[in-house]
């Protein structure tokens, strides 16, 4: 699509600060007496040029009508668009095909106008601007581009930050591109699909300007957006970029395939990878700051495939990972058990629950609770997922023979008071962390089970005696994720009174419970949900539960003595989040363990 070069400023007008402060009034919105008080700079004089929305959102002034909310930029931005007629339009970055609306105009004609494609389709392309009255360039580019132009009204603090991103980047990638003189690979990839085209490709510098502002963007994007994970994948012609946000994975750009190598190769290097190996596997972090100067972490992770590496970066932000119990979704009565359990001086407690269900993120939290400075608080992990200077933490390394069973050993010698195993996945690491327990250390340790119960006649199976399971064992807790409902857009639902029994039963539910269901809103991406939240079973072993599990007892047994002992299940953990208005049934019901007679 032929670019659209800058032409003559020809605005209508702008719009007037004055103008704004006295549509607001006439409306009802604020008092005239109000904003006589209110010392405005004058627009025309400031080096910025700030659009007059910012300056009236910066003075915090409260709506006159109800529900009395403070008329913040996106409020004064909805009121703008509905007082012109115009949709009003939030920008949402993970929505907007960056290649698509970038090649509608040229970057000088998106900033001499302070407009900015949002959306583009083979009959009609969608402009977000800031300044209604001015419409000379509508014309223009309806003409150049032989598309139906949409107006829409952006909060002007977006239009600015995305109009600067969205061409920044794809002028990088451009670049980029050009600079691998068209190439379909680059040099020592391992593409089966390729291979015999291999000596076509050239090579790109990974160290190359417009690269490492891809890698920064990539990155600083993902930190910005609540990503949790980056998955790079690549395909036949195009790498597909890919967030995890809240659980969910959302495709968030495409890449040319030669781009994606590069970009590839410059992690590898900041993360200390073999750049030339690609027909392994490979781990490696990196250690970035946000632009606010907060430290964050990046678990990186190589995969060959058959269209070359897969790369995914998995973001460890500490503000997320250390939280206190209550952030994390731990009630009264959990936190209480918990720390009961936590506090013992010697024995050990499991955490349960598949990949991705916070359980490192509640040993961390737990670890940084219990770190005092005259505890030797020790960790063996695959691989270290946080860096923590109140920990001594040690990496499993198999290709020299450093695996958990050789670790746990190794701390042992270390005069340990507190270990924390990652994970117990064979009997020899079982029977060292058993060892452990016995000699008068606390052990935390993750295990791979659906739920409390199951996670005895595991250890047994691992190979661990039963009387020594029944020696050292504090107790297990299993837990689950669950995305919370956006408390922006979340509306009173019906309850499914027979889903809400089969979740519930055999227990009767007390209190009042009130059920909502996701709506959806811009706060929220339209998806109804907003962060994560915990499901906890805690099944702390009581005097009663080690004189009647027996070698023989199953899962079954154990869950049933485990209820009758005050055990609240993951089922009844989830109800309750939902009776509470955090959560919904479906949410519950997608992670929970099938249900089980009791």
């Amino acid at each position: 699509m032929a670019q659209l070069q800058p032409g003559v400023f020809t605005a209508d007008r702008k719009l007037g600060l004055k103008e704004l402060l006295d549509d607001l009034v006439l409306a009802g919105h604020l008092s005239a007496d109000k904003i006589s008080e209110i010392m405005f700079p004058a627009r025309a004089n400031t080096a910025l040029d700030i659009h007059p929305l910012v300056l009236i959102a910066q003075q915090e002034f409260d709506d006159l009508k109800p529900p009395h909310r403070q008329f913040d930029l996106d409020a004064l931005t909805r009121w703008l668009a509905a007082h012109v007629g115009l949709p009003y339009f939030k920008i949402d970055p993970l929505k907007v095909d960056v290649a698509s609306v970038t090649a509608v105009m040229s970057a000088a004609y998106a900033n001499r106008y302070k407009i900015i494609p949002v959306t583009v389709s083979e009959h009609s392309v969608t402009i977000a601007t800031t300044e209604p009255y001015i419409r000379s360039w509508e014309h223009e580019l309806a003409h150049v581009t032989g598309l139906n132009v949409e107006r829409v009204i952006a909060n002007p603090v977006d239009v600015s930050r995305y109009l600067g991103a969205f061409y920044s980047v794809s002028q990088s990638i451009q670049r980029a591109t050009t600079e691998t003189g068209e190439q379909e690979g680059l040099s020592g990839a391992v593409n089966f699909e390729q291979l015999v085209e291999l000596g076509k490709s050239g090579n790109l510098d990974v160290n190359d300007q417009h690269v490492v502002h891809v890698v920064d963007w990539l990155l600083q994007y993902a930190f910005e957006q609540r990503a949790s994970d980056i998955h790079m994948e690549p395909r036949r012609d195009v790498a597909y970029i890919k967030f995890r946000i809240d659980g969910m994975l959302h495709q968030v750009y495409e890449l040319p395939m030669a781009v994606m190598n590069a970009v590839t190769s410059r992690i590898k290097v900041l993360g200390r990878m073999d750049v030339v190996e690609k027909r392994r596997p490979q781990d490696g972090r990196i250690k970035t700051k946000t632009p606010d100067g907060a430290e964050i972490e990046l678990r990186l992770s190589t995969m060959p495939t058959a269209f070359g590496e897969k790369f995914v970066m998995r973001i460890f932000d500490p503000e997320v990972l250390v939280k206190d119990f209550v952030a994390l979704g731990f009630g009264e009565r959990d936190i209480t058990i918990w720390n009961q359990m936590v506090t013992h001086p010697h024995g050990i407690i499991l955490v349960t629950g598949p990949t991705g269900s916070g359980k490192t993120t509640t040993l961390y939290s737990t670890l940084k609770q219990l770190a005092k400075p005259e505890l030797n608080v020790c960790t063996v992990e695959d691989p270290i997922e946080m860096v923590m200077p109140q920990f001594n933490q040690m990496q499993v390394q198999h290709n020299i023979g450093v695996d958990f069973a050789a670790g746990v050993r190794t701390l042992l010698r270390q005069d340990p008071d507190i270990i924390m195993v990652g994970e117990i996945r064979d009997q020899e690491t079982a029977n060292m962390a058993i060892q452990a327990a016995l000699t008068g250390h606390l052990v935390l340790s993750t295990l791979h089970t659906n739920d409390t119960a199951a996670a005895i006649p595991r250890l047994r199976e691992i190979g661990v005696p039963a009387y020594l399971i029944n020696a050292t064992l504090i107790g297990i807790m299993a837990q689950r994720l669950v995305r919370t409902l956006c408390p922006h857009c979340k509306k009173p639902a019906e309850v499914d009174q027979h889903a809400w029994e089969s979740l519930t039963r055999p227990y009767k539910m007390s209190g009042n419970a009130t059920f909502f269901e996701p709506t959806g809103c811009e706060k929220c991406r339209n998806t109804g949900f907003v962060g994560r939240v915990g499901l906890y079973e805690m099944m702390p072993m009581t005097s009663v539960m080690r004189t009647e599990i027996t070698p023989e007892s199953d899962a079954t047994q154990i869950r049933k003595l485990a209820v009758k002992q005050g055990m609240t299940q993951l089922r009844i953990s989830g109800a309750r989040k939902v009776g509470m208005g955090l959560t919904t049934m479906s949410e519950v019901l997608k992670v929970v363990p099938p249900d089980t007679e009791l």
